[in-house]
């Protein structure tokens, strides 16, 4: 059970961040007010929030999840892939220090936690162009200290692993077609390629937040029982930002 999450506000800045969407420039009071709406749905499942204050240097800082991995034992403060985000991750391992261990990726290698899956025990890590090579050992290293297992996956199509595949739980998995095969023998909910961005979701004790305006990967994923809670997500998905993006879970 998580009881804790982290967050920051986006920034006026926030549309000078990185995007591939071409969907539109993103309208900042518009986030702010789906900003406010996701927290609140986090407070519904039970998280006392702390919430950081935009930091201008950083117009991708509300992408908090980017910056670290979190488990029982550990916080591994990532280095994010993108050189206008490197920084980002020293406030939140300030954060950290004061709730548990810390470690750290180290040069040469970028982690970016947008590229970690995590199915209970194990973690899948997408090499992507935010997530090296010389990341991805760093990280399987620390996290077999823990008892944790890992394995690789490519990402080709989308910026980060989870933005085309996220973990509901329950052994259940929902998928673009691009990972659909590519974690194993588990139940994969594959979306239609005009919901693709339904594919990210986020678990959080009993309930499963789920992007609004996905009608039919949202039936999908009722058809299995889920207790979901829907959020407008509209004004991140323009910079390629996603629910499972906009907190640290702990």
């Amino acid at each position: 059970m998580y009881t804790k999450a982290i967050l920051r506000k986006p920034g006026r800045n926030y549309a000078n961040g990185i995007t591939t969407a071409n969907i539109g420039k993103p309208d900042f009071e518009m986030a702010l007010k789906q900003h406010e709406g996701y927290c609140n749905a986090l407070v519904k499942c039970g998280l006392e929030l702390t919430i950081l204050d935009a930091d201008l240097k950083y117009p991708d800082g509300c992408f908090v999840e980017d910056t670290a991995i979190v488990t029982k034992e550990v916080a591994i403060i990532t280095r994010p892939g993108a050189t206008s985000r490197l920084g980002e991750e020293v406030e939140i391992s300030k954060v950290f220090s004061g709730m548990k261990k810390t470690v750290t990726i180290d040069h040469p290698g970028h982690v970016d936690g947008g590229d970690i899956l995590r199915m209970e025990d194990h973690f899948f890590i997408g090499r992507s162009k935010r997530t090296n090579r010389e990341g991805a050992a760093q990280l399987k290293s620390i996290l077999s200290e823990y008892g944790y297992t890992s394995s690789e996956i490519t990402v080709e199509t989308v910026p980060h692993l989870k933005s085309g595949i996220t973990y509901l739980g329950k052994g259940n998995f929902i998928s673009i077609d691009e990972f659909s095969e590519k974690i194993g023998p588990h139940y994969t909910i594959t979306i239609e390629a005009n919901e693709n961005y339904s594919s990210n979701c986020l678990a959080v004790n009993d309930y499963l937040l789920i992007s609004k305006g996905f009608p039919r990967s949202r039936q999908k994923i009722l058809d299995l029982g889920y207790n979901i809670i829907e959020v407008e997500m509209s004004e991140f998905r323009k910079m390629d930002g996603a629910l499972t993006c906009l907190s640290l879970l702990i």
